[in-house]
């Protein structure tokens, strides 16, 4: 493991619980409030499973004390002290879990909406030699509640059909940050995540395109994605959203991402 070339943001890290399992699931999150204290107590039981990483932006809303951290069985937080966004978040995350020595790396948002007793699901695929595991809303099994039509229609009749024919693999739900990653993947000298040009959602749709296009096992599995009811809070407006990852999918077809 070569890390002298990663471009990874500076950050500090607390430890609270030393390598416990095979698996990691890292948590990026910014002022999430309520939202990530409700999913982390929903969480508990699963320290007992895999170590869980919290990857957070920068938050100031005191959601993450240490106390409150520690008493959830939280491993490690890592406080990115750097510029960029969700890709430079998840660079931070995967970075330290590849040193940590991690075979597997599950990613679930950090705002309560996701299913997070899915997460041995995911363990059981890594296990059984899974590289990419995408979860998703739309195969059967998976579930969707209060999905903002616009967001709905974005991914059915634009994002997943056009990342399925440029990566070769039929996805469904290519926008949901709830999956999981081999170390195998992740270390690949032909994908190489540890860039600055990731620094928004591009590593999302960097890492859906490149792992079935270069012969890694991939797979989705069933999720629930659960709004809640009336206006839906969100930190990029809809539109700017939108634009944002056509510019994202535009890259991938121009190969602005590929491995130089």
């Amino acid at each position: 493991m070569n890390t002298a070339e990663w471009e990874v943001p500076s950050f500090e890290s607390v430890e609270f619980l030393p390598k416990r399992h095979k698996y990691c699931v890292c948590i990026p999150v910014i002022n999430e409030g309520e939202k990530i204290r409700k999913q982390l107590n929903r969480m508990k039981g699963l320290s007992e499973l895999i170590d869980i990483i919290i990857l957070d932006g920068g938050s100031t809303d005191d959601s993450l004390s240490h106390d409150f951290l520690r008493g959830n069985g939280i491993s490690v937080l890592l406080t990115k002290r750097d510029t960029g966004k969700l890709s430079a978040q998840l660079r931070m995350g995967f970075a330290y879990a590849m040193k940590r020595g991690y075979e597997g790396v599950v990613t679930i948002d950090g705002n309560n909406k996701d299913s997070v007793e899915s997460i041995p699901n995911f363990i059981t695929e890594l296990d059984n030699g899974m590289d990419f595991v995408q979860g998703s809303r739309y195969v059967p099994g998976g579930q969707e509640v209060n999905t903002p039509f616009s967001r709905k229609l974005a991914i059915k009749l634009i994002h997943a059909p056009y990342m399925s024919i440029l990566s070769g693999f039929r996805y469904t739900d290519t926008t949901n940050g709830f999956r999981a990653h081999s170390r195998k993947l992740l270390l690949d000298p032909k994908i190489k995540p540890f860039r600055r040009i990731f620094d928004t959602y591009e590593l999302l749709a960097y890492l859906s395109h490149k792992a079935p296009k270069l012969g890694f096992s991939v797979k989705e599995i069933p999720v629930s994605r659960v709004y809640p009811k009336g206006k839906i809070p969100t930190k990029i407006s809809p539109l700017r959203g939108n634009l944002l990852l056509l510019k994202i999918l535009l890259g991938l077809l121009t190969g602005k991402y590929n491995v130089r």
